[in-house]
């Protein structure tokens, strides 16, 4: 039962690893596109 318990202790733990890299990611992509020196679609295309 202690193992059992372990487990789910890492799993949770893991999982809550998990979604906060995924926020940091997206805060961090968020940051990226609000401070890029080049807005979206004005590429230089001939």
């Amino acid at each position: 039962m202690k193992k059992f318990l372990l487990v789910a202790l890492v799993a949770v733990g893991g999982l809550l690893v998990y979604r906060q890299i995924q926020a940091d990611r997206a805060e961090q992509d968020l940051w990226t596109e609000a401070t890029d020196s080049v807005p979206a679609g004005t590429g230089t295309s001939a």
